[in-house]
């Protein structure tokens, strides 16, 4: 299966939260929360509003989606 692709914005998120060592990436609501907390509202709605989406990502990685 291939990567989830997400915006850029989303990606940086969510490598920054997985890079403090804060949290288990698998307890979604503290991602979202330590995402807004960092700054990266879009990860934060993002997390929160995809959860099939962000579990499957963390199963077979994030990509940043070509935009335009």
């Amino acid at each position: 299966m291939s990567k989830v692709k997400v915006p850029k914005a989303v990606l940086d998120g969510l490598k920054a939260v997985r890079q403090s060592g804060l949290t288990n990436m698998l307890d979604r609501p503290v991602v979202a929360e330590l995402a807004e907390e960092f700054g990266f509202e879009e990860a934060a709605r993002w997390v929160r509003s995809n959860r099939k989406r962000f579990a499957r990502g963390l199963f077979h990685g994030f990509a940043a989606r070509e935009e335009g």
